[in-house]
């Protein structure tokens, strides 16, 4: 089973919001061997989303009320394909208790960024699983070592804690957006010369 493991501070908040997007985006995708989960540098343990958080969701057509916050552990970290980390700190924080993992560990806005410099055929394959994941992320590591891609100073999703329901639904938003981009590239790029695939070969965003 492949694993996707998202990271945020408290696991209230952003990192719920990624796990449910990618979790219904890939079941509209029929992806079924892919497991995502989700965790916090600081998880506030057992702790429900925040109910902005749960209102933003079911506004996107995802309810997370079940959800329940989980303490990043670096078992987690050595058990996932994929950690995506919400903010810049909280990559940090994956790659120092598991140095190893620093090819697989990105922010949600630097994988993006990554996988938009990469060829649709080096993207990833439409399906399940390791294969296309490992793909996309082995292409997308070696641009980031060799420096191809300009850095960002945006590397972060805005932490809506504490803010009203508004700051909420403005992350669900962004996080929507990037998630979709991820899914995107790595599982349905190289269907076809029409639709997505088309559209990024042709440079359209």
């Amino acid at each position: 089973m492949t694993v996707i493991l998202a990271v945020c501070t408290g696991n209230i908040c952003r990192s719920p919001m990624a796990e449910g997007f990618l979790r219904s985006m890939l079941a509209e995708r029929g992806v079924d061997d892919v497991l995502i989960a989700s965790c916090g540098v600081s998880g506030w343990e057992g702790a429900p989303p925040t109910p902005e958080g749960i209102q933003a969701m079911i506004e996107n057509g995802v309810d997370t009320s079940a959800h329940r916050g989980r303490r990043l552990e670096p078992s987690m970290v050595r058990d996932a394909d994929l950690v995506l980390a919400m903010a810049s700190e909280h990559r940090d924080v994956v790659v120092s208790l598991v140095p190893d993992a620093i090819d697989r560990t990105f922010t949600l806005k630097e994988l993006v960024r990554l996988l938009d410099h990469l060829p649709v055929d080096q993207a990833g394959l439409r399906g399940g699983g390791a294969e296309p994941l490992a793909s996309a992320l082995a292409a997308a590591a070696e641009l980031r070592r060799r420096g191809a891609v300009p850095q960002s100073r945006d590397e972060d999703v805005a932490d809506p804690l504490g803010l009203g329901v508004e700051a909420y639904r403005a992350t669900a938003w962004e996080i929507e957006q990037l998630c979709r981009s991820v899914v995107t590239a790595i599982f349905d790029a190289g269907v076809s010369e029409t639709g997505e695939g088309a559209r990024r070969k042709g440079g359209a965003s």
